[in-house]
């Protein structure tokens, strides 16, 4: 039986019926779930305090038996407070080489960023218990793409991707570590000693409520922060509600992602279905990965991740 803990870094569970839903599935899904406790907990806008919170990631490092799956229960914000918190060298120690696979997304980028550069530690960018697992109409391609990958150690996505890259008749086939996530949370650490260094990589982005300006003015700040210029592509998924006003009279997400296309100086994809929609896939933050584009299709693989042999 597959071992699920929830665990709930950022905002409380203000739809119930979702994390009962979720619940529910999850088991249906043949799933042993722990950590129910985080779904009673609320402190002004977070999933209960600091020191709660944090200690919802630092039990991995104590527990006795460690669990399958770690599921974010929902994102708000509430994880960069964590942080200076986490026992990271604990972590790293209790984590490396397990098949615990921690799983979020949105806030979630925070403690991505910062498990990977401070202990080393691949995460899963994928669906969370109340906008995914208790969804009122589930998605397709969520849940089935996250049961494929964390079953198997090698997984894989496929989408269809305009030619606003430039490409052409031109194909890719680039190789490099997989990580992104949440735009916005990502620009927030910069220059900090939670946000890694990653060479060579595939990096994917989504964002949400963002005004398109803002959008740009994120993206501007990684490419002047020489991180873009570092990475071999970008990936735009999805920018949910990211919409222009009157104001800015014509100008929407199109003007700003061709902006960056004329300054990024790498290649940018778009179309990958991951944040905050109901279809997205499930993306290992610092895994091993090859990007192939051809033909209006883009293909992405990797491994290395943890995953659940016990299932394969």
């Amino acid at each position: 039986m597959t071992q699920v803990r929830l665990f709930a870094p950022s905002g409380y569970p203000h739809n119930r019926a979702a994390m009962t839903r979720g619940v529910a599935r999850l088991h249906a899904a043949g799933c042993a779930v722990d950590g129910l406790e985080v779904l009673d907990r609320s402190e002004l806008r977070y999933a209960g305090s600091d020191a709660e919170r944090a200690a919802d990631i630092n039990q991995l490092a104590s527990c006795e038996v460690l669990p399958d799956i770690a599921l974010m229960i929902r994102g708000g914000y509430g994880a960069t407070r964590l942080l200076e918190h986490l026992h990271y060298d604990a972590l790293r120690e209790r984590l490396t080489g397990a098949s615990s696979a921690i799983v979020g997304h949105s806030d979630f980028t925070a403690l991505q960023l910062a498990l990977y550069a401070k202990s080393g530690l691949c995460t899963l960018g994928g669906p969370m218990l109340g906008p995914d697992f208790g969804a009122e109409t589930l998605s397709g391609l969520t849940l089935p793409h996250f049961w494929r990958t964390v079953r198997s150690a090698q997984s894989e996505a496929a989408w269809s991707c305009s030619d606003a890259a430039g490409l052409g008749e031109a194909e890719l086939d680039l190789h490099g570590p997989l990580w992104g996530g949440n735009l916005a949370v990502l620009c927030s650490l910069l220059d900090t000693p939670y946000f890694p260094r990653i060479d060579d990589g595939i990096l994917f982005i989504e964002d949400v409520g963002e005004p398109p300006f803002r959008i740009e003015r994120l993206l501007y700040q990684l490419h002047l922060s020489g991180v873009l210029g570092r990475q071999r592509a970008l990936i735009l998924a999805d920018f949910t509600d990211c919409r222009p006003s009157a104001y800015d009279n014509g100008y929407g997400l199109a003007e700003g992602f061709a902006q960056l296309r004329r300054i990024a100086g790498i290649p940018v994809l778009d179309g990958m279905p991951f944040g905050h929609e109901p279809d997205k896939f499930t993306l290992p933050f610092g895994a091993p990965a090859r990007l192939r584009v051809s033909a209006g299709r883009a293909h992405l693989s990797f491994s290395g991740y943890p995953h659940l042999p016990s299932l394969a």
